[in-house]
């Protein structure tokens, strides 16, 4: 009988072991199995953790059981957080942004990184250089503007970011494309310090993201003659794009959302999903216009082959700018 009595107990514990594990622990389908986090290689504040953090509010209501959790990791310029996500587990988890300087790091020797370790979810934000000079500039054009800088070689002073960086790359272009030479002059704080620069006319002009511009814009201190973008801007549609003019040029100032490159397929098409009807939504488009940013919607292997472009266009253009 004792033996009979320890053989249920047995089979009871066993019993009561199995139904703790089944029905409540069935595990929730991804992306409700867990937090996404997902990192920021820049500060709280600036273009990109704004975008970012707009975005991923979003998709988490797209993605129902969602939570993305937002980690700044700015070191290195940006390098540490690209870095640790090009590393993290490819399982759905760990997503990040990276930014521009991604095409342009590997050719400075700043990392080894590039677009090739990442799967590209979206590029919700790809601000393009925009040509700027103050209002009573004697050029109305960039026709007009390319002459000004024709007689006068050498001598207009064009603002930028600091050499090697995003928009002295984008006024190598202009040299390039145009047949003129500039006096670069480097403003390595960035393009709010070439803003009031350019105000205050210590430059004649600057290529850069017009939404740093925009106050100066619209109190009718600075006009915007043409931008490097593909399409006209939402925010700024009387102002022609470089391509319309004649001029295949395309410099823009990107942030895509990524994860890193060996992500379960079915786990990036549901993210890609999201963003796509997010990035399409309307909430999402006003969101970003009352932030002075053009809102895009680049989605998957088209913001891939963005990432791929640039980086090809970066390596030309960095060797001469050394």
């Amino acid at each position: 009988m004792k033996k009979i009595l320890v053989v249920l107990m047995a089979m009871l514990t066993m019993a009561v072991m199995l139904t703790g594990c089944g029905g409540d622990s069935k595990k929730a389908a991804y992306p409700a199995d867990g937090d996404i986090s997902v990192i920021i290689p820049k500060a709280p504040g600036g273009g990109t953790d704004i975008s970012a953090r707009g975005l991923i509010q979003f998709m988490e209501k797209e993605l129902k059981g969602s939570k993305f959790v937002p980690v700044n990791k700015p070191d290195g310029g940006g390098v540490t957080g690209m870095v640790e996500l090009a590393n993290a587990k490819p399982d759905g988890h760990t997503l990040g942004m990276v930014t521009v300087e991604l095409a342009m790091f590997p050719h400075q020797g700043k990392c080894k990184n590039t677009y090739k370790d990442y799967a590209a979810i979206c590029a919700p934000i790809a601000a393009p250089a925009a040509l700027i000079v103050p209002k009573d500039a004697p050029y109305n054009s960039v026709d007009e503007f390319v002459a000004f800088a024709k007689a006068n070689p050498g001598k207009v002073k064009m603002g930028n970011s600091g050499i090697g960086a995003i928009w002295h790359i984008a006024a190598l272009s202009f040299e390039e494309e145009f047949g003129v030479q500039f006096k670069h002059v480097p403003y390595p704080k960035g393009s709010a310090e070439s803003a009031a620069a350019l105000a205050g006319k210590h430059i004649d002009a600057t290529l850069a993201d017009p939404s740093v511009f925009k106050s100066q814009v619209d109190a009718g201190n600075l006009k915007i003659l043409a931008v490097m973008a593909d399409t006209r801007s939402v925010i700024y549609p009387d102002v022609p794009t470089f391509k319309e003019l004649g001029h295949n040029m395309t410099v823009r100032a990107w942030a895509a959302l990524v994860a890193p490159k060996d992500t379960p397929k079915e786990k990036l098409e549901a993210l890609r999903a999201a963003a796509k009807k997010v990035c399409e939504s309307k909430e999402f488009k006003d969101y970003f216009m009352k932030q002075g940013i053009d809102p895009t919607c680049i989605i998957g292997a088209d913001a891939d082959k963005m990432m791929a472009e640039d980086h090809a266009m970066y390596e030309k253009f960095l060797k001469k700018a050394k």
